[in-house]
């Protein structure tokens, strides 16, 4: 299935020169979004995935049904404040300045293998923050799955690493 062709650009926003992509039509849809996720779901069993994690907010929006599709858990990755135990954080780098995101400490038990899911991969800024919360609690990182990934801000080399699948590539 073509998954470029649910996806609204919207050009301008949320700033000129802009170009964003809608997921939440290809979302709207039904059918495509749950052969979007099944799609990610064959990517992840190749890999015996014990724990889905996703950072806010759209990640929850893919992990959340890929994880019931595998009948793994599932661990958010939160904006600072938000999660109410004991937490790791981690600095990050954006655009202009800082921002920082938390784990729960006891979420991720050692060896345990992760995929980690998000709606799109930029600069993999989030992503590589999330991988190293994921890792320092013993986690091993077994696939990094995208809706979308824009390949002109090259986010993929930043994961070189670790196997990454896009279902969208602009």
């Amino acid at each position: 299935m073509d998954f470029k062709e649910h996806i609204t650009v919207v050009e301008d926003f949320p700033h000129e020169g802009i170009s964003f992509k809608d997921i939440t039509t290809l979302m709207e849809n039904g059918e495509v979004y749950r052969k979007a996720i099944d799609e990610m779901v064959t990517f992840a069993k190749k890999r015996e995935v014990d724990v889905v994690v996703g950072p806010e907010a759209r990640g929850f929006v893919v992990g959340c049904p890929v994880s019931y599709a595998l009948e793994a858990g599932f661990v958010p990755v939160r904006k600072a404040g938000k999660l109410p135990r004991e937490v790791l954080e981690v600095d990050y780098g954006l655009e202009y300045g800082k921002d920082s995101l938390n784990i729960h400490k006891d979420s991720i038990k050692p060896g345990q293998k992760v995929l980690i899911t998000d709606d799109l991969l930029a600069t993999g800024g989030t992503i590589q923050a999330t991988i190293s919360m994921v890792e320092e609690l013993g986690g091993i990182v077994v696939g990094i799955a995208f809706l979308i990934e824009l390949s002109f801000l090259e986010g993929r080399k930043n994961l070189s690493k670790y196997d990454v699948h896009s279902l969208v590539t602009y």
